[in-house]
Formats: C-alpha cells, sequence, structure tokens
C-alpha cells in the first residue's frame, strides 16, 4: 500500500513530476525557488583539529582550532549569526519562498565509533550534506569525522517528504577510520597546497567512497563537481552510477590550492551562464565556451581583511542564491557584484550574513533548494 501510494504521489520518471505532485523536484540552480532549506548556527561547536580539518583551514586559524576544538565558537558571533539567518528566512518568506530549518542538536556531545571518536559541528550549512536531484534528495556521506552525524539534525525534514512521496537516498556511509585520511599530508604554507593540488594529492585517500554535497552543482542532465579535499574519486563514481542514465556527471578542476565545495569557485547562476571565480580558473572553461555559455568573472570581493572566517575565503562574495533567473540573494555589503547583477538584469535582494559567513558559507551554502518550478532539460547538447 505505501509502496501504491508512494507511486501514485510521484511518477516513476522525473520528467513526469511536477511540483503538484512531489515537495521535492529542483533539477538547476535557477528555476523559480518554492522552498528551501534554510540552516541554524544555534549550538555551532569548532571541530576537533584532526588532519582532515587541518587540511582545509588556513594556517593563520590553526591555533584556534587546536585552542577551541570541542568547544563552542564564539558565543556572540554566533548569536550575530543566529540573527542574521533569522532576517535571511524572513525575506525568503517575503519573497513568496516556504523555508523549512534543520532540528536544533547539541553538538558538543562526543560520540564514538569502532574507528575513532568526535564531537559534533552544526547544521549551518545543509547545501554541504543534501543534495537534490529531480525528485530525490541524496544525503551525501560527508569526509570530516565532525561532521558524521550530521545527518540527524534534517531526518524530521527529510522523513515528511519521503513520507510525501519523495525518493531519499543515503549514500554509503564511510567508516572514516585512519585510511580513508593521509595521515602525514604535508601542509606547512599556501604553496604547498598549490603543490599538492597541482600534483592531484588530498588528504583524503580513496579508502572508501567519500563526498560533500557541495562539491556537486547542476545544469539539468550535466552535474559537475569537483575531486577535493573532501570528495573523493570512489565518491564522485558511487553518484556517477547512482545518477546513470539519465544525468551525466563531469569531473572538472581548478587552480585552486585548497579545494572544498564548488560554489565559491564556480556557481552556475542560469541557463547559459555561470560565475567563474577570476583566482581559481577552470581547467575545463572551453566545455562551456564551445556549448555557447557565458562565463562571467566576479569582482574581488569587499569583505575586510580582519572579519574572521575560520572555514572560507572571502570569495563567499559569489557563493549566492538564485531565487529565479533574474532574481539573486546577496550580500548587502558586497556592491561591486551587486553592480555586475544589475548590469546582468538581475535584480538584488540584498541581505546581510557576515557573522555567518565566519562559520564557512555564503547563501548557497546556508540554503538547499528543495523544490524549484521547472522541468528536466538539457543545455550541452
Amino acid at each position: 500500500q505505501a509502496a501504491a501510494a508512494s507511486q501514485n504521489r510521484c511518477a516513476a520518471e522525473d520528467k513526469a513530476h511536477s511540483p503538484k505532485d512531489c515537495p521535492v523536484c529542483s533539477y538547476n540552480e535557477w528555476d523559480p525557488l518554492e522552498e528551501v532549506i534554510v540552516g541554524r548556527a544555534e549550538n555551532a561547536c569548532v571541530p576537533p583539529f584532526s588532519v582532515e580539518v587541518k587540511a582545509n583551514t588556513y594556517e593563520k586559524y590553526w591555533g584556534f582550532y587546536q585552542k577551541f576544538g570541542g568547544e563552542s565558537f564564539p558565543k556572540d558571533h554566533v548569536k550575530k549569526a543566529i540573527a542574521e539567518i533569522e532576517e535571511m528566512c524572513n525575506i525568503l518568506k517575503k519573497e513568496g519562498v516556504i523555508v523549512k530549518r534543520p532540528d536544533p542538536i547539541d553538538w558538543s556531545v562526543k560520540y564514538k565509533t569502532p574507528d575513532f571518536e568526535s564531537t559534533g559541528m552544526y547544521a549551518a550549512m545543509p547545501r554541504d550534506i543534501l543534495l537534490v536531484v529531480g525528485n530525490e534528495i541524496i544525503e551525501a556521506p560527508m569526509a570530516w569525522r565532525a561532521r558524521f552525524f550530521e545527518y540527524r539534525a534534517y531526518r524530521r525534514i527529510i522523513k515528511d517528504y519521503f513520507n510525501n512521496g519523495a525518493k531519499w537516498t543515503a549514500a554509503p556511509k564511510p567508516t572514516m577510520a585512519d585510511e580513508l585520511y593521509d595521515q602525514d599530508y604535508p601542509i606547512r604554507s599556501v604553496e604547498d597546497r598549490h603543490k599538492l593540488a597541482a600534483q592531484g594529492k588530498f588528504v583524503t585517500t580513496e579508502f572508501e567512497p567519500c563526498f560533500d554535497a557541495a562539491d556537486f552543482i547542476r545544469a539539468g542532465r550535466d552535474i559537475f563537481v569537483q575531486r577535493s579535499q573532501v570528495t573523493n574519486y570512489m565518491g564522485i563514481e558511487w553518484m556517477r552510477r547512482h545518477l546513470a542514465p539519465d544525468y551525466r556527471v563531469h569531473v572538472i578542476s581548478f587552480k585552486d590550492p585548497n579545494p572544498m565545495h564548488i560554489d565559491a569557485t564556480f556557481n552556475i547562476i542560469g541557463p547559459g551562464l555561470v560565475l567563474s571565480n577570476p583566482d581559481r580558473p577552470c581547467h575545463q572553461i572551453e566545455l562551456f565556451k564551445k556549448s555557447g555559455w557565458t562565463v562571467i568573472h566576479p569582482p574581488v570581493p569587499l569583505i575586510p581583511d580582519d572579519h574572521p572566517l575560520w572555514m572560507s575565503s572571502k570569495w563567499l562574495s559569489m557563493n549566492v542564491l538564485m531565487l529565479d533567473e533574474k532574481r539573486v540573494m546577496v550580500d548587502a555589503n558586497e556592491t561591486s557584484i551587486q553592480k555586475m547583477f544589475e548590469n546582468l538584469g538581475i535584480s538584488t535582494i540584498k541581505v546581510n550574513i557576515r557573522h555567518a559567513n565566519s562559520l564557512g558559507g555564503g547563501f548557497h551554502c546556508w540554503t538547499c533548494d528543495i523544490r524549484r518550478r521547472g522541468t528536466l532539460q538539457s543545455y550541452f547538447d
């Protein structure tokens, strides 16, 4: 009976879906946004300073991680981030978008598996852990031990989507045993990172599949992914086989000393339109140009040097959320990129999330679009 009811709600083939049939339906990054999950900063904890965290953070913050790992991020800073995200949610609702939130969890609780022990981190970035492809919501396995149980904050929401007809897939959960990480990964400077990245060497090995959802970005039947510090080739191959034959998964790469999550490096914002970070050029950019795509290089971010960015770079300025092809949510402080969008004929919805940025994400990271009004198309045939 349950199977029959599910089939009635969501037809077997993606092309038969419409938002009326299924609560989960999104094929790209720009169709009109109808429903979104927005993360929470509540109870956010500094991850322990393990080898995979060291490989993904900048040297100037290593002392911060060594001192505060397992403890709360600065409480006053988190309080301001919570207020910023609440305002962001209010603005999304005013724009006609349904907003769902993960459950608040105590991330300071220590946990132990047969392979490791750790404390948690947060449920701030649903983009990192959830990927929507058509009517399916995919839970990423993750690669940081501090994020092993992050999915728990989203299970209530996902179960509700499942009970209303959505597909729900949890990728194979890695053991995160020591073998998944290069314990001697040699990082001392940015130059080291550049050399290692150029050689295709990363802190994660090919011991077992791992990936963060935020290393994938969607353009209809074509999905682009990077091999990064948190996404290995086994994880990419799992996703390729899982999504075949309806979707094509393409590996692209960048001149990036610290690849982790694609959306502050390469952000697809419309059919035939992509933001490409000028500091991290894409090695396969001709693929897009030959298909008639317009490649836009966003301006240099305006975020001041003294603003803490514990887990990200200043290029969160390009980590924007498209509400549709002509509306974009952008940081209120980033006037240069606002002008760039306005010159493209895209109206800007300005929101200040500077303190939320410090926790490692911009608007795209802080959200996971659950339903966009559109159909499955190919933009590369």
